[in-house]
């Protein structure tokens, strides 16, 4: 999803929650990474910071083909808009798998 990012989102992943933590320093940018708890994790980005919290959802099945799903919920605290915008377009082209 490429466009306006508001303070706080949830959306679907298409993958495992082992993938989601691989990918995820990458999709950062640079910006520090903690993963307080299970199933959640907090990015600094200038003076504020990005809370993400995820659960895995049941697979998506087409056919006989299983797809893994993680539910994240997005909630940027005291992060102004062009930051927002900013670091969520890098992290949803990191993001991107598969296509063509």
């Amino acid at each position: 999803m490429i466009g306006h990012y508001a303070a706080e989102f949830e959306r679907d992943q298409g993958c495992t929650e082992a993938e989601w933590l691989a990918w995820l320093p990458g999709a950062v940018r640079g910006h520090a990474l903690t993963l307080p708890l299970p199933g959640t994790a907090q990015v600094v980005i200038d003076s504020g910071r990005l809370e993400m919290a995820w659960h895995a959802l049941l697979p998506r099945q087409i056919a006989l083909v299983r797809l893994p799903r993680l539910a994240i919920r997005f909630r940027f605290i005291d992060v102004d808009e062009a930051a927002r915008q900013r670091f969520m377009r890098y992290f949803d082209l990191y993001m991107q798998r598969g296509g063509g």
